[in-house]
């Protein structure tokens, strides 16, 4: 078994490349999975996409051959050429990808490192594999040390004290555009997760916001809960106002700024929806794909995601110092990891070497009352005595294997073991090492 990670990321992909990679709803996500796991090379799959990256997590035999599997689909799925994503994608094999997963969920690797919203990004995509059975036993360990590295570095380092996030960097550079937030009202469309944040961050900013969303419910109740969701911050209903969505096309006329983040599968704003207005509009897009239409047009100035690279590296200076402390702790983790596999294939060793010794002590035990060497009634206690010795006469050989288990010699002396005691190779009790975040659902 080898771990096999492929990842396009801001790191080796341009945004519109990026959009072709991204996957649009779950369906497109369920499809894709249950193509690369057609074949007898690929037993687990794990896919996330975000507005920043596409990663594909997997469990081979051959990580050679997964890889060609699985970007000769991600060619089919994006319509690029599989020369053109050779070319960008970033491929790590076994250590490589674990590493690599456990740097992604502790937000390292992300566009504003320390954001908050990888991890959980990465358990939907882990919940959506397990519950459609694409994954199992295997990428189950990998990602519940994933998740576990992301609380050790949350927790070692400041990387995610305040909100950093995609949405929060694009509010920054606004206030930097506005110095004067005098009587800027900012556009917010959708009313989902990215959207929320770019509320909380306007309004923390000063901002007055009215949110416009397709379902004019939704935006209502994402409106009364940062009103009323008691953490401190008090606002208004002057300051969240709630609009229509048939009224897009004038708020875009009539507003200097605008966020934008929805999960359409198309540009919303169109070159032919603008009208001229006497004062500069600033929108960012932070949608992937991209709400924004590709257009110029006079007085709007347009960011997306990988335009925010400036604040990007702002926040990568002053983060250096704990990020490095972080890598390191990923590296450690990534060693435990591997030394923890390791020690899982002793306990059925050391399990058949007790049932082992059971045995012979009730076949003795047996032999002994038929031949009336002791009593029937004395079996029990008997029982216990020899149960006891062969314990204490175990317990060294139980250390020891546990500690040679981590070694490059760990394999050979195992396996040399089942041999030379005629052990059962059973594995079966591996399956008890379920992740923490498997919902209750039972791992294969």
């Amino acid at each position: 078994m080898e771990y096999l990670g492929i990842s396009f990321t801001h790191k080796n992909t341009d945004i519109a490349t990026r959009e072709k990679l991204a996957f649009g709803n779950d369906l497109e996500k369920e499809i894709f999975l249950k193509n690369i796991l057609n074949n007898d090379i690929i037993s687990e799959a794990i896919l996330l996409s975000t507005c920043n990256r596409v990663e594909l997590i997997l469990s081979t035999s051959s990580d050679k051959e997964a890889g060609k599997v699985a970007l000769k689909l991600f060619a089919q799925h994006s319509k690029l050429t599989l020369d053109e994503l050779i070319g960008r994608a970033d491929v790590y094999e076994n250590e490589g990808a674990v590493h690599h997963i456990f740097t992604v969920a502790s937000s390292l690797d992300s566009l504003v490192v320390g954001e908050t919203q990888i991890a959980g990004q990465l358990k939907d995509a882990f919940k959506f594999s397990l519950e459609k059975d694409f994954c199992a036993q295997k990428l189950s360990r990998v990602l519940h040390y994933a998740f576990k590295c992301a609380a050790r570095v949350r927790n070692a380092t400041q990387l995610g004290s305040g909100s950093v996030s995609v949405a929060s960097t694009a509010v920054a550079m606004a206030k930097e555009l506005y110095k004067d937030i005098q009587g800027v009202k900012a556009l917010v469309i959708g009313a989902g997760e990215m959207s929320e944040l770019s509320c909380r961050h306007l309004l923390k900013y000063g901002f007055d916001i009215v949110i416009c969303s397709r379902n004019i419910q939704k935006a209502r109740v994402l409106a009364h809960s940062i009103i009323s969701d008691g953490n401190g911050a008090i606002y208004t209903k002057d300051q969240i106002d709630v609009q229509p969505y048939e009224n897009l096309e004038k708020l875009l006329n009539s507003m200097r700024l605008l966020v934008t983040a929805t999960s359409a599968p198309y540009p919303i704003i169109t070159k032919d929806m603008i009208k001229p207005f006497d004062k500069t509009r600033n929108w960012f897009d932070i949608a992937l794909p991209r709400d924004i239409d590709n257009f110029e047009y006079p007085g709007i100035n347009v960011y997306s995601v990988d335009d925010l690279q400036c604040i990007v590296d702002q926040n990568m200076e002053l983060r250096a110092s704990q990020a490095k402390e972080a890598y390191a702790i990923v590296g450690k983790m990534t060693m435990e990891f591997f030394n923890w596999l390791k020690t899982l294939s002793v306990e059925p060793v050391v399990k058949h070497l007790h049932l082992k010794a059971n045995e012979v002590i009730e076949k003795k035990l047996q032999n002994a009352i038929k031949k009336h060497f002791i009593k029937d009634e004395d079996k029990e206690n008997i029982k216990k005595l020899c149960q006891t010795i062969m314990a204490e006469f175990l317990h060294q050989p139980t250390i020891k294997l546990k500690t040679v288990s981590t070694s490059m010699e760990g394999d050979v002396v195992l396996g040399t073991t089942q041999n030379l005691f005629g052990l059962k190779d059973d594995t079966d009790i591996l399956n008890k090492y379920k992740c923490e975040h498997s919902i209750e659902k039972r791992i294969r």
